[in-house]
């Protein structure tokens, strides 16, 4: 996989503390933080991604009023409480 170097400034607490965590795992500094922006980045992107889906269903009319979601919700609840009180 290729890789670029990127340039970062940090507290100084935040560098000690990924330099504990690196001899602590035995990576380097380096690797744990690429590791960790990845992860960031996956999540962002995905709550990003989330939202414009969101909005694009709204944009279409694919949304369900607040009170039928919360209905249909509550009913689901119910039955998974009546199947805990009575047993199979």
């Amino acid at each position: 996989m290729e890789s670029t170097t990127l340039t970062i400034r940090v507290p100084i607490e935040v560098r000690d503390k990924l330099a504990r965590i690196a001899d602590g795992t035995r990576r380097s500094k380096s690797w744990l933080a690429a590791e960790a922006v990845a992860a960031y980045v996956e999540r962002e992107l995905a709550i990003i991604e989330g939202i414009q889906q969101g909005l694009a269903d709204m944009a279409a009319g694919q949304t369900v009023p607040h009170e039928q979601a919360m209905a249909e919700l509550r009913a689901v609840v119910d039955e998974a409480r009546q199947a805990k009180v009575t047993p199979q």
